[in-house]
């Protein structure tokens, strides 16, 4: 019997599209797998395992199903998505237990693809923090169980690298994606704005706030940005040598990158020069600012989604940063500091034409309760782990992040490709040439 579990999402659609595998097969091993491995793990508020074996049924009898790029692909959704007759209570007691009346539109193009939804994953509440837990448990790294999965789409990332699901969709405001994809060993892409559909909460967190893939393949992550933007995936491989720039320092001053992180960076810059880039060191000239002006924009945002919850019900962490936030709202709304950072980085990346950096500064908080800790010290915690992502969510342009090495312990290590706007296929390009020359281990090994 041919197992499913640790395919790629381009190998199980193939495979259902030939009738070499039906939906229903494809989906049942998946959600073994998620009733064997996730009380460990702690990916998934809601499984959904009645009703995605009924959609995999389904799915089979269609008579377009030899069409479908996603044919069968189990995926996993974070719970600050509609997924239809699903409550999204996106990490809180405050939200409301309703069903959701229909699909969010990313949900809804994935499906209408052929992916079939096997549960909701968790997040830390209103996907605030970079370490996901709350009042539905703690998320761990498949990779190493003491260690948070990151976040906010922890749940999502825990559940693809611990292969219980192909492919995941999440979303990043601060590093929501590319925080827990270079703790869990994956690959993906926070799109520029505008790129894909976005609709997350109330306002996108200013329009800094994007959905994208969580994935164990670059053809993956490309595949699932195709069918969320409604186009066909670009498979010619990159042509042309690239002007890159590596930068190893933090963007916050005060912050230190470990060592390991830096040694990735150099490390892949080594493998791009070897494959014909031009590769030098140079460092974008970040404002001295940044850090307030992020502080600034991601409070207000958790302000605007905190609005009608029930304080009462909200945990301290996120009474406090919406009460920062409600400070900051009137200034960030009037602010004009994100058009200032475009403006500073525009001739950066007219002279470059990508910056690699390290994906994180230091491996991921220990996986506990942080939810019960106050919010200065989780500030401070997420501050030390990722300053390297904020940057790209304030100038809305396109970042993602891409395995490389390991950590002492074991766990994935991981670098960022941040581009100009419109760079989002020559980031994948460049991310699909670093995994032919230096391929990663693709799930975790959990048993």
């Amino acid at each position: 019997m041919t197992s499913w579990v640790g395919r790629s999402a381009v190998e199980i659609a193939a495979a259902v599209r030939e009738k070499r595998a039906t939906p229903r097969e494809v989906v049942a091993e998946h959600l073994d797998r998620i009733a064997r491995l996730d009380g460990r793990v702690g990916a998934f508020r809601a499984v959904r395992a009645e009703a995605a074996l009924a959609e995999a049924d389904g799915l089979a009898a269609r008579g377009d199903l030899a069409e479908l790029p996603l044919a069968g692909v189990p995926l996993a959704v974070k719970d600050n998505l509609d997924v239809r007759g699903e409550p999204k209570r996106n990490g809180s007691a405050a939200t409301p237990d309703t069903p959701a009346a229909a699909d969010h539109v990313t949900v809804a193009r994935l499906r209408a693809a052929g992916a079939v939804v096997v549960g909701l994953t968790n997040v830390p509440e209103l996907c605030v923090f970079g370490t996901t837990d709350g009042v539905h448990g703690v998320t761990r790294n498949p990779w190493d169980l003491t260690r948070s999965a990151g976040g906010s789409s922890g749940g999502s990332a825990a559940a693809v690298a611990a292969g219980m699901a192909p492919i995941a969709l999440g979303n990043d405001g601060m590093g929501s994606l590319r925080i827990p994809a270079a703790a869990c060993g994956l690959v993906t892409l926070k799109p520029g704005y505008g790129v894909l559909p976005a609709r997350i909460g109330g306002g996108d967190w200013f329009g800094m706030s994007e959905n994208g893939p969580l994935a164990t393949t670059v053809a993956d992550a490309r595949l699932m940005c195709a069918v969320l933007a409604g186009t066909e995936p670009s498979w010619a491989p990159m042509t042309g040598t690239r002007r890159i720039a590596v930068s190893l320092r933090s963007p916050v001053a005060g912050v230190p990158v470990d060592a390991p992180f830096r040694a990735a960076a150099r490390d892949a810059a080594g493998v791009l020069i070897k494959a014909g880039h031009q590769v030098r060191r140079a460092e974008p000239p970040y404002p001295a600012a940044l850090a307030v002006t992020a502080l600034a924009h991601w409070t207000a945002g958790v302000a605007v989604d905190a609005e009608g919850l029930d304080p009462a019900l909200l945990t301290r962490r996120t009474r406090t940063q919406a009460a920062l936030g409600r400070r900051f709202l009137k200034g960030v709304r009037a602010s004009t500091a994100r058009d200032a950072l475009r403006r500073r980085l525009e001739p950066f990346f007219a002279e470059h034409d990508i910056l690699l950096t390290p994906a994180l500064a230091r491996r991921s908080p220990a996986a506990e309760p942080w939810h019960e800790r106050s919010w200065l010290r989780n500030a401070l915690v997420n501050s030390a782990c990722s300053p390297l992502s904020p940057p790209w969510n304030l100038t809305g342009w396109p970042a993602m992040s891409v395995p490389f090495g390991s950590l002492p312990s074991g766990a994935p290590c991981a670098v960022q490709l941040a581009g100009p706007p419109g760079s989002e296929q020559d980031l994948l390009d460049l991310a699909a040439r670093i995994e032919s020359l230096r391929p990663w281990r693709r799930t975790a090994p959990l048993g």
